[in-house]
């Protein structure tokens, strides 16, 4: 072997193996930092934690590149990850609180919302790095090398940015100096919108990132756990889709409670995740087996599909009616408040909620397609222009009567057309399975949500699924089917 040959390989176990060494030397800086409260300190473990995320980014192109045994060198690197998130992430709980405490003692009670959110996804974030090494290691025997699927990957992407965000955050000392303090205190400044919009969309991820692996290679795990027992082997599966579909419905909540603090885009994107859940818990359904019957087994009513209707109507019928209702009575405007505002979100509501039942009992269903627009989609559409009114309260006073009477218009349509049966709406889930293209275009989509158009662009997104049935009714229901059955 070169020298040349060997200079790669060494700056492939620097980057691999060094991650940890940074990491370790960030930690002393934080125990440093709520000792001595120093911004110097501060700046340099926020350095060491950038350094550590830059190595993250390029150890496994390097370490599949230039490693004499690629499987090792990947193993090494999942080593890495799994040591270094376990110091990051309880390291920033930590952090929070000391910040919540000693930097910010007469913190409000968003900073104290955001705090408890910040425990939660910590926790979250190790339960899923777990729950990966343990799902794994049923491919792995089974001489399966788990796939990357878009969820994992993107969790293995933004982990790292995210961790040495939070650690910015969660230790940041003010009234420091210098250049490097310049640099790095403006991340531990970012307001909590900000944060709390990469939190949501991490928070997320990872959770997509659990179903993924559960739908991909779940089934392994429980041919070694129930052997031949197949009711138990029911049983065991349910948990799993039903987990899913409890997290739906407490996505509802979370987007009502985050509507009462003022924070209408968070509550977009929490509305958006509980999309994702309502379509992650149908497809590991199907992917487990849960909607067959068993030979011994009757056809009746399942927990899973009540638990389903259930999130459905809080987090698609009752949280955008009250979401609606919210914004537009806390407008404090006197043409708005003359709108019958309670009835257009009870009519929503009411619709919304014979919508699902007409889906429940519909025994004539297209496949592939939805008769009139799905629930999800006209919460989505429901609640975009909101975003848009909510910013013409301070932006633009002359356009808050006409985005009120908008928002009003919108939610008395949304509630007709999720009823108009004859008229034929593609599933978009499935869309996005079968064109992947269509599921990147759409989170690209979401980074504008950084941005002050934001509401308008959900909402063109959300007019374009509106009107999709002009060209998508000409699509035959059959090839619509066999496509649906190669995704299952």
């Amino acid at each position: 072997m070169t020298n040349k040959q060997k200079i790669p390989k060494k700056v492939t176990a620097m980057l691999v193996y060094g991650r940890l060494p940074l990491v370790s030397l960030g930690m002393l800086c934080a125990i440093a930092v709520m000792w001595m409260r120093s911004p110097v300190i501060y700046s340099m473990g926020v350095s060491f934690l950038f350094i550590s995320m830059s190595f993250d980014l390029v150890d496994g192109w390097f370490a599949a590149r230039f490693s004499p045994n690629p499987t090792l060198a990947n193993l090494a690197e999942r080593i890495m990850d799994k040591i270094v998130y376990s110091i990051i992430f309880p390291l920033v709980a930590v952090g929070i609180m000391w910040r919540l405490i000693f930097i910010s003692p007469g913190h409000t009670r968003p900073e104290l919302l955001h705090a408890i959110f910040i425990l939660i996804l910590c926790v979250i974030v190790l339960i899923r790095d777990n729950f990966a090494h343990f799902i794994r290691s049923f491919a792995i025997q089974r001489g399966q090398e788990p796939e990357l699927r878009e969820f994992t990957r993107l969790r293995t992407i933004v982990a790292a940015p995210v961790g040495a965000l939070l650690y910015a955050h969660a230790f940041y000392v003010p009234d420091g100096s210098g250049i490097l303090y310049s640099w790095v205190s403006w991340l531990g400044s970012l307001s909590l919108r900000t944060l709390f919009i990469i939190e949501i969309v991490f928070l997320v991820i990872n959770l997509g990132s659990i179903a993924g692996y559960c739908r991909k290679y779940g089934t392994y795990c429980l041919d070694d756990i129930c052997d031949s027992d197949d009711l138990l082997r029911r049983r065991i599966l349910s948990f799993f889709p039903n987990s899913l579909t409890i997290m739906n419905a407490i996505m509802g909540f979370l987007a009502v409670f985050f509507t009462y603090q003022g924070r209408i885009k968070e509550a977009y994107l929490i509305l958006i995740g509980a999309t994702i859940f309502d379509k992650l818990d149908g497809a590991l359904a199907r992917k487990l087996g849960l909607t067959e019957l068993l030979a011994s087994e009757t056809p009746k009513i399942s927990i899973g599909s009540i638990l389903d209707d259930f999130a459905d109507a809080i987090s698609f019928c009752i949280a955008p009616a009250w979401i609606f209702y919210i914004i537009l009575s806390d407008a404090h405007n006197n043409l708005i408040s003359q709108l019958p505002i309670g009835f257009a979100a009870l009519f929503y509501l009411i619709l919304g909620i014979g919508r699902l039942v007409y889906f429940t009992l519909d025994k004539n269903p297209i496949p592939g397609f939805f008769k009139g627009m799905p629930t999800p989609a006209a919460a989505l559409l429901v609640t975009a222009p909101l975003i848009i009114f909510n910013q013409s309260i301070s932006d633009s006073p002359q356009l808050v009567y006409f985005w009120g009477v908008f928002c009003f218009a919108t939610i008395i349509a949304a509630g007709l057309v999720m009823n108009l049966y004859p008229v034929k709406y593609l599933h978009l889930g499935r869309l996005m399975s079968r064109h992947p293209r269509v599921g990147q275009i759409s989170l690209l989509l979401l980074l504008s949500v950084f941005t002050p158009y934001f509401g308008y662009i959900t909402f063109t997104y959300m007019l374009l699924y509106l009107l999709s049935p002009i060209i998508t009714g000409r699509i035959d229901p059959a090839i619509a089917a066999r496509e649906t059955k190669n995704i299952a």
